[in-house]
């Protein structure tokens, strides 16, 4: 079988955006200068920005019997994803706050929701999503198990597995060594490595000790200083791409969106950072996650 689907399993969040001058210090209530909604959770957003680069791509999550959890199911079938996979939990949908500071940093919280809803009876009900995917994307944002359980069944299925680990948490080291991509960012990076990686030269230095975790790249992202890629001979370094940056929400995953969009179309080492940084730099210049992902005629 010709193998070129994508299949994401991972978190679904309805998000609210609370643009502000700072962060409130403990004990005091601040005013946020405006509020906006937007669709977010890590795996819907690196799920919608394969769709909107036109790539095939599944969705495999929950999200709440609620509100949130139909216009979440709406959006994202606007974009060309498969929902057909995303079932509904007896529970809320998982919800983001996300605090935007005036120079585009964001700091944000979460309540899991439905996202922890998620068995691995959920990746089994999915099997057939693996039989024709060349592609699975991971993250952090579901059960520890379920994301264990789903590496296993991809290598049983014979496919490309991407791993974005976030949040930073622990995996099994025996499902680790399964993945083909290990994509983090300073902190996830600082967290497996044990060591503080805020620069380029930190993150160089911790490039073969986390390739152990990646059998054929692992991928670095260090913000506006741009990402380093790593096959276990050489070091590429992109810079990230000069852009107003107007609130960084997405970035990351539309990075991994891109990346899958270059492993589909077997692109090389070379091509896939610029590019990836090329869309990733678009989804900066806009308010939100998935409103803000460019499709292909953007770019």
């Amino acid at each position: 079988m010709n193998k070129e689907a994508v299949t994401v399993i991972g978190s679904i969040n309805y998000d609210f955006f609370l643009k502000q001058q700072r962060l409130p210090v403990i004990g005091e209530t601040f005013s946020a200068d405006s509020v906006t909604f937007g669709h977010g959770g890590k795996g819907a957003n690196q799920a919608v920005q394969c769709a909107k680069l036109g790539l095939e791509t599944y969705l495999v999550g929950k999200v709440g019997n609620d509100n949130f959890g139909s216009e979440m199911l709406e959006s994202m079938a606007r974009y060309g994803l498969n929902v057909d996979y995303v079932t509904l939990a007896n529970t809320n949908t998982g919800l983001g706050i996300v605090n935007t500071l005036a120079d585009g940093r964001v700091s944000a919280t979460i309540a899991k929701g439905a996202n922890y809803s998620m068995t691995c009876e959920d990746i089994d009900k999915a099997e057939s999503l693996f039989e024709k995917s060349k592609l699975i994307i991971l993250q952090l944002e579901i059960p520890k198990e379920v994301v264990e359980y789903a590496i296993q069944t991809a290598k049983k299925h014979d496919c490309t597995i991407i791993l974005n680990a976030a949040p930073a948490s622990p995996v099994d080291e025996k499902y680790l060594r399964m993945v083909d991509y290990f994509v983090v960012n300073e902190t996830e990076a600082s967290y497996y490595a044990r060591e503080n990686v805020t620069t380029i030269e930190e993150a160089e230095q911790v490039c073969e000790q986390l390739f152990e975790y990646a059998n054929r790249l692992l991928i670095i992202t260090l913000g506006e200083k741009g990402s380093l890629l790593y096959d276990g001979q050489k070091k590429y370094f992109f810079p990230s791409k000069k852009v107003n940056a107007i609130e960084t929400t997405g970035a990351g995953d539309s990075y991994i969106g891109a990346l899958a969009y270059t492993i589909i179309h077997e692109m090389s080492y070379n091509e896939m950072g610029d590019f990836a940084s090329l869309v990733s730099s678009k989804t900066v210049t806009k308010i939100g996650a998935q409103e803000a992902m460019p499709t292909l005629q953007d770019l």
